[in-house]
């Protein structure tokens, strides 16, 4: 067993170790919009739900230098809103096109050939093509600071609409074989689901 301290590692090799540990992971494709109206869109893996009531997700949103220079980050803290996508593995390739250093009077969204489809319960407009959109206000906005400095910030979203196929939606419940998500791995590497293992959780302790 190999015993690294993180404290030894460049911040771009505790990236890689981390990335390659923590997998797969949830991606989520957020769209946000600027002060001049063009819609936003880029996908981030440092993403989680953490809380059912009230239902929060969580983003996290690397800064450059030290200041917030991704459109997701300057969006959200500007209009307090963003629509988080869950995408499938057919969406793969567009999805990877927004991650392109597009500038700000890009909206990547049309340049990949996605189709925008208006919010009902806030003013960002969302991808048609997800199966799955949560629109979001934000709830809670941290940095991430150490020693003084901030390279990334924390953003918890609270869903206030679902929007969600019905191919997919049983009853309350998402059929996750249908949904076929995209997961994120290590540097360019993506991967899909393959086995659904069933196990009840224990009711008593031995």
């Amino acid at each position: 067993m190999k015993s690294i301290n993180p404290k030894d590692l460049s911040s771009k090799d505790n990236y890689k170790l981390l990335s390659g540990s923590v997998i797969p992971r949830p991606i989520a494709f957020v769209t946000s919009l600027n002060e001049e109206g063009i819609l936003n869109a880029a996908p981030f893996s440092f993403f989680n739900m953490v809380a059912g009531t009230p239902p929060l997700i969580v983003l996290s949103v690397g800064r450059i230098k030290g200041e917030i220079k991704k459109h997701t980050g300057r969006n959200i803290l500007q209009q307090k809103q963003f629509v988080v996508h869950i995408l499938d593995t057919d969406l793969l390739e567009k999805m990877n096109q927004t991650s392109a250093p597009y500038g700000d009077d890009v909206s990547e969204v049309e340049r990949v050939g996605f189709t925008p489809i208006e919010s009902t319960d806030i003013a960002v407009p969302g991808v048609k093509e997800a199966k799955i959109r949560l629109e979001c206000q934000l709830f809670q906005h941290i940095p991430l600071e150490e020693d003084g400095k901030c390279q990334n910030d924390l953003f918890i979203g609270k869903v206030v609409k679902y929007h969600i196929d019905e191919q997919i939606y049983d009853n309350g419940r998402i059929l996750a074989d249908q949904l076929d998500p995209i997961a994120r791995l290590a540097g360019p590497n993506y991967a899909k689901l393959s086995e659904t293992i069933f196990l009840e959780r224990p009711t008593k302790g031995e």
